[in-house]
């Protein structure tokens, strides 16, 4: 908890690290388009700190390399991360606008283009 903590207080450690992991993995997540929407969002100006912060807890958690199920079993590594990025956006999913989906396909649109 502690590591989660100091992980959402450094904001740009977490963009840093976030983007590095989704790099590596976005192809083997069927969530990856949500997350990166729940990302935008999280950074977004306008979003309301209490969303913001249930957000950066669900993304701190996909960053961290401390699971309850390790990222790198097959099928089951994700599974976690999934689920708590699930029980975070089922309540702030009002939040998560259009525009943050938008740039969430943009910007994984440019990090397939760049792999392939």
């Amino acid at each position: 908890m502690d590591a989660m903590r100091a992980t959402t207080r450094d904001e740009e450690g977490l963009k840093r690290r976030f983007w590095d992991k989704l790099r590596r993995v976005a192809g083997r997540i069927p969530f990856a388009e949500d997350l990166v929407a729940a990302f935008y969002c999280a950074t977004d100006p306008k979003t309301p700190s209490r969303v913001k912060l249930i957000l950066l807890g669900a993304i701190a958690y996909f960053v961290l390399p401390l699971d309850a199920v390790s990222d790198l079993l097959p099928l089951l590594g994700f599974a976690d991360d999934a689920a708590v990025l699930a029980a975070a956006i089922s309540q702030v999913a009002s939040s998560i606008t259009e525009e943050h989906r938008a740039m969430a396909r943009e910007a994984l649109g440019e990090a397939v283009s760049k792999a392939g």
